[in-house]
């Protein structure tokens, strides 16, 4: 007897499982990448976005559930102590393309095989990643007075996500 991998039982393949489980951390760290910052202000936007897929384990979307569960068990689960790498992409436009195109894959997998409200979960979900990571650390500014919360380069990647994310 052999026991189906819950991504089967989802009814995804291997690869389109892989797209789905990796998408989070890959938005995570794009977002962090629209604009550079001091060491210390993309740990804090690490943060924010490991906290956000952490808390997607409760989801009631099952999709959500256990995409974010996976992801967590391959990076570091931040509930056990353990804390998931900070990612800063060589070239980051070119980086953040790249994530825009999967985004836009994944909706059309999940277009094709998710449940819609799984679906729309999921996206949301990706889209609150990006939310949580572009707010949570000013950029510029002085001993962390003043600057900006959000700025342009990070608003068009949390839209350009949303667009792509779009039916």
């Amino acid at each position: 007897m052999t026991d189906e991998p819950l991504y089967s039982k989802l009814g995804f393949t291997d690869a389109e499982w892989g797209l789905l489980v990796g998408l989070p951390q890959s938005v995570l760290t794009a977002a962090s990448a629209a604009t550079p910052d001091s060491t210390r202000k993309t740990r804090a936007e690490s943060e924010a976005g490991t906290d956000v897929i952490s808390d997607g384990r409760a989801s009631f979307s099952p999709l959500v559930s256990a995409v974010a569960s996976a992801l967590l068990e391959r990076v570091g689960d931040p509930e056990l102590g353990e804390e998931p790498p900070v990612i800063e992409p060589a070239d980051p436009i070119a980086y953040v393309e790249d994530v825009l195109g999967r985004a836009a894959e994944a909706n059309a997998l999940l277009t094709a095989k998710a449940e819609q409200a799984d679906a729309e979960t999921y996206k949301h979900w990706l889209v609150e990643i990006a939310e949580s990571v572009v707010g949570a650390a000013s950029t510029g500014g002085v001993l962390g007075i003043g600057g900006e919360a959000v700025t342009d380069d990070e608003r068009a990647f949390r839209d350009d996500l949303a667009n792509a994310l779009a039916d």
